[in-house]
């Protein structure tokens, strides 16, 4: 395909599979939701250009920590903790109902501080869960397998993401 005629824009969204001790953070997303209505999802949201350019460059020429720093900011927006030791879990993409491509970086983030407290318009409930439990939820897809990698990431374990439930 020339150059010219590729398709470059996605959304970047990042998540955060939030840990502490042996449980998950996990949460509802709110009936009025544009995407996943009702369904048990992990925190995150969408990169803005903002997240990077209102603040100082770390070099003559970029940011650095990006994706950190969105993440951070989108799990105090969504569910009011701070989080901390980010390390990437893995990424997808997908093409949505609505025709836009997201690139998704799912990342684990260990809980460092604050009470949960839920933005409404973006969740209606939370529930920190084990693995066992997390079964019992209607979680979108992927992010179980998800949960299992960071489970084992934390265990020591490495590799890509493959179906695992």
């Amino acid at each position: 395909m020339p150059e010219d005629e590729k398709q470059y824009l996605h959304e970047v969204v990042i998540t955060a599979i939030v840990y502490q001790g042996d449980r998950y953070l996990i949460m509802r997303r709110s009936p009025s939701t544009k995407r996943f209505p009702g369904m048990w999802t992990v925190p995150g949201g969408k990169l803005e250009t903002e997240d990077y350019t209102s603040r100082p460059r770390e070099t003559p020429e970029y940011w650095y920590n990006v994706l950190e720093h969105t993440l951070r900011r989108e799990v105090r927006e969504e569910v009011g903790i701070e989080i901390t030791d980010i390390e990437y879990v893995t990424s997808l993409a997908t093409i949505h109902a609505d025709g836009n491509p997201s690139l998704v970086i799912s990342c684990m983030a260990a809980y460092a501080s604050c009470q949960v407290t839920l933005q409404p318009e973006e969740c209606d409930e939370h529930a920190w869960v084990t693995l066992e439990e997390a079964k019992q939820y209607r979680l979108i897809d992927g992010i179980y397998d998800e949960l299992l990698i960071a489970s084992q990431r934390r265990k020591g374990l490495k590799g890509e993401w493959k179906p695992m439930s």
